[in-house]
């Protein structure tokens, strides 16, 4: 791991929509973040106040507006309504428009995003099967190729991409165990794994993928660690932040397709128990707390700040000017 911190902030686009996103990275590039990531989502989790814009228009709008903000999906799926060698072309336009800004953040998907479009949604071991074809035909297409691929799930005939990347596009992949993990230190760049208990974190996902990383001859694998936080002053107000997101902990998350029905089940939930769920911070001292193990206890080489409020333009504002500089002094005494 690289010894500077640097530090991203997320745009959820199940929570807001597209050119209001456009207008947050601007903002993060222009209050010193170092990377501005963008989730990519077919459906959001509830129907009724949510949005979800296609992650890859996004790309190219923020690439023009920002001149030295690193950009990166957190993450997207190769393995279904996108073919791999799809998402490497978009890689690849996405880092020239950016002149080699950017990143790609890849994850083994979610049915709300797969099913609506009819594809079936199976389990971990076609999916992470399917991501290590995925990973294959990605890296070999950006690294210059022309690549026939025969594989048990993708085929590409005399591929190549013909508007190639100005720069080596880093590749990160989402885990929270083990298995995934190690799977991502032999075969990745970079780790993107959400923080909770930085000793959880350490021993189930961190510290497999470095040591895979290690065995596989890669240098300086990237940690990125990320945290959901809430800032909110009381519980109500939580409530409000959380309206887009409420849908994450409703029963049957992992088989629905349809947002309606998860907004139904998470408003018949007792609101304590989900916000119970969730790290809710009041002000900026307790913010700069929610992230500090980022740093200090996990280290990772970039923080994703990920932060639901009533009111995301101050909150990043607030972040930008009070959190930040705080975040960096405590990355730079370690």
């Amino acid at each position: 791991m690289t010894n500077q911190v640097k530090f991203g902030w997320l745009c959820s686009h199940e929570e807001y929509q597209p050119e209001a996103l456009v207008n947050q990275a601007v903002a993060a590039e222009e209050h010193g973040f170092d990377l501005v990531l963008g989730s990519d989502h077919f459906h959001p989790w509830v129907d009724d106040q949510s949005a979800a814009g296609f992650v890859w228009s996004w790309l190219g709008a923020v690439a023009a507006k920002t001149q030295q903000v690193k950009i990166g999906t957190s993450v997207t799926c190769p393995l279904f309504h996108y073919h791999p060698a799809l998402i490497a072309q978009a890689a690849a336009t996405v880092d020239r428009l950016s002149d080699g800004r950017f990143l790609l953040g890849l994850g083994t998907g979610e049915n709300i995003n797969e099913g609506p479009m009819g594809f079936d949604f199976p389990g971990y071991q076609e999916r992470i099967s399917r991501m290590a074809e995925a990973l294959e035909i990605i890296r070999r297409l950006l690294d210059g190729e022309k690549l026939d691929f025969k594989g048990d799930y993708y085929v590409t005939k005399a591929a190549r991409l013909y508007s190639p990347p100005v720069s080596r596009v880093p590749i990160l992949m989402a885990a929270g165990g083990p298995k995934s993990s190690r799977f991502a230190g032999e075969r990745c760049d970079g780790l993107i794994t959400s923080v909770k208990d930085p000793a959880v974190s350490l021993e189930r996902a961190i510290e497999p993928f470095s040591e895979a990383g290690q065995s596989a001859g890669r240098a300086d694998p990237i940690v990125l660690a990320t945290r959901w936080v809430v800032l909110a002053k009381d519980s109500s107000e939580a409530w409000q932040a959380l309206k887009s997101l409420r849908g994450l902990r409703a029963p049957g998350r992992l088989e629905a397709v349809d947002p309606m029905v998860l907004r139904q089940r998470a408003d018949e939930l007792d609101r304590d128990e989900v916000l119970s769920q969730y790290t809710i911070v009041p002000d900026t001292e307790a913010l700069i707390e929610a992230y500090r193990p980022l740093i200090e206890q996990v280290g990772a080489d970039y923080v994703s700040i990920q932060v639901a409020s009533t009111d995301a333009d101050s909150t990043l504002h607030l972040i930008g000017t009070e959190v930040l500089p705080e975040l960096r002094r405590i990355a730079s005494s370690r």
